[in-house]
């Protein structure tokens, strides 16, 4: 393991610079391959391919308007026609603006001295404003406490360094002094934002109540954040009836019982503000993390504990007739907790290990979900950009420095994709509950994900394995049956992810990790963090309506093979 302290501002930064990560990212050297054959049928549907990943956040809401951010979000807009949504922290907290790690703020709520509200929407129009421009839409976090409704005023941070993290449970993770003041803010924000934005925009919007109430987010009690969400509910109801509304954002699942009990006052107890039985409740989200270690000089990824969190919480809102047809949304899904952190264990972050993960753990949240017949809408990735950081620095990002990272190259595949699911059979993939109990540390899991539309098919292929060390390739034999219509040939693409293709670090390794790229190299790593087509466009042959192909997928390496019929 290989790290670099830097003095940063007043602050040593710890950046990761490689693990076992450029061995893995590295073409396998040591043993020949092993065969996979993976079958793929393209007349068996098995469901409809929901965009389950057009979920994005992250806790610095000041960064969405700076350089990298809008860059970023730009590209994410750009993903494809399935509406991509944001969510972001911090949307309510007081401060003039300036970002830190873990901090944003917004002044969007002070006092005068009599008492009465001063509503300021500018940086927060700021931001929706750069995300409706990219053709985003807001993922609106009624969050946190403003200074001047905080029960704990006195604890209150301001503007913390920059390059330190701030504290997440200060005073504006306090319940408010006024709940009425609380709900006016809510009401007065929609109205707002009805007003600018317009009702058919705002109606297409997300607004969630809080972040992870039943943690160090949240300083009160159950049914305090129960009357925080009626007192909020009710005030964007008033100003947009047809508002889409939910909660609660547990952390760790169901968060024992709070999601069940959360779920048993929406739908049977009284509401603190209308007095009567039921809260409104359009959408139902929690949050779902991994848990990677460092051992035996080598990060080893937690899936299974992802898929814990995920089950777990699926349960709860199966048990609950009323709810079991509500949209859910996973509104963090991670390979663990904190993307502003940079230790051992999150060396996995700027190789193709998470972009392995994330190819590998998103299809199996539809066997999950068809578990429980529950109404899976998206799993939310919390990871964006970390503003004036040096190039690669190690946090859970999309982009560093505004250079694409592995992982943002398997949404492109994604967006790719459409249509229904189509069944898959492969020799040496895992199902949801093999990882659910026992992560993937035995073989490789190589597996297939695929969907069909009227113009074609898309069959996304990953290697995947919990260990961050280096492995054999696998040679995948992709069978491919029923292709509709009677021609001979087919037109095949393959996008690739793996040391070579779509991988800016390991393209900035080559270059002797230059701090500070010149101009050239940055243009060269810009370029390699593309999504990278292998071999340019083939035809290939059919037999009967089947194909078969053949190719190395290196461990940790991702493809997507598509064909087109039109």
């Amino acid at each position: 393991m290989k790290f670099l302290f830097a003095i940063v501002g007043a602050g040593l930064v710890l950046v990761v610079l490689c693990t076992h990560q450029v061995a893995a990212d590295s073409p396998a050297t040591n043993s020949a391959a092993f065969p996979v054959t993976i079958h793929v049928d393209a007349a068996k549907p098995i469901g409809p391919l929901t965009p389950t990943w057009r979920f994005f956040g992250y806790d610095e809401a000041n960064y969405t308007y700076m350089k990298d951010g809008k860059k970023l979000l730009s590209e994410l807009g750009q993903l494809g026609k399935e509406q991509v949504y944001v969510r972001c922290h911090h949307l309510l907290t007081s401060g003039d603006g300036s970002p830190a790690l873990k901090w944003g703020s917004t002044d969007i709520y002070t006092e005068d001295a009599a008492g009465k509200p001063v509503y300021n929407w500018t940086i927060v129009d700021r931001i929706f404003d750069t995300y409706l421009e990219r053709g985003l839409k807001p993922y609106v976090q009624l969050g946190f406490m403003p200074e001047a409704l905080s029960t704990h005023p006195q604890n209150y941070p301001h503007n913390p360094p920059t390059k330190k993290r701030a504290p997440a449970d200060a005073g504006q993770a306090y319940p408010p002094d006024d709940y009425a003041k609380w709900g006016e803010l809510a009401y007065q924000w929609a109205k707002h934002c009805v007003e600018k934005y317009g009702r058919s925009e705002t109606e297409k919007w997300y607004w969630e109540i809080w972040n992870e109430p039943n943690i160090f987010y949240w300083h009160g009690t159950r049914q305090e954040y129960f009357k925080l969400y009626d007192y909020a509910v009710e005030g964007v109801r008033r100003a947009l009836p047809a508002a889409r509304v939910g909660g609660p954002e547990t952390a760790g699942g169901p968060g024992g019982p709070f999601l069940r009990e959360f779920l048993q006052h929406c739908a049977h107890e009284t509401n603190y503000v209308t007095g009567r039985v039921g809260s409104p409740l359009d959408f139902i989200s929690f949050h779902a993390k991994g848990s990677p270690v460092f051992t035996n000089d080598h990060v080893r990824m937690g899936m299974a504990n992802q898929f814990r969190d995920i089950d777990r919480a699926f349960a709860v809102v199966a048990s609950f007739p009323e709810y079991k047809q509500t949209p859910l949304v996973i509104g963090e899904s991670d390979p663990e907790g904190c993307a502003a952190c940079q230790d051992p264990q999150d060396a996995y972050r700027n190789g193709t290990m998470y972009s392995s993960y994330t190819a590998a753990s998103f299809p199996r949240e539809f066997e999950l979900a068809e578990k429980y017949g529950v109404n899976f809408q998206g799993a939310l990735t919390w990871a964006f950009e970390f503003e004036d950081q040096p190039p690669f620095a190690g946090f859970r990002a999309l982009a560093s420095d505004g250079l694409d990272l592995p992982v943002l190259n398997v949404f492109r595949m994604f967006a790719k994709m459409s249509g229904d699911r189509v069944a898959v059979d492969r020799s040496a993939g895992l199902s949801a509950t093999n990882i659910l109990a026992r992560g993937v540390r035995g073989s490789p899991d190589v597996s297939a994900l695929a969907s069909r539309d009227e113009h074609g098919l898309r069959v996304l292929v990953w290697h995947y394995h919990d260990d961050d060390v280096p492995g054999p390739d696998a040679a995948v034999e992709l069978k491919i049956d029923s292709l509709p219509g009677a021609k001979n040939s087919m037109k095949m693409r393959q996008f690739r992810i793996d040391a070579d293709h779509s991988n800016s670090y390991a393209a900035w390794l080559r270059l002797g990790s230059p701090p500070v790229p010149t101009a050239e190299q940055y243009q060269q790593l810009e370029n390699a963090g593309r999504l990278a087509e292998i071999d340019g466009p083939q035809t290939i042959a059919l037999d009967n309506r089947a194909a078969t192909l053949h190719f190395n997928l290196p461990r940790q390496g991702v493809s997507l093979v598509v064909l087109d019929w039109d």
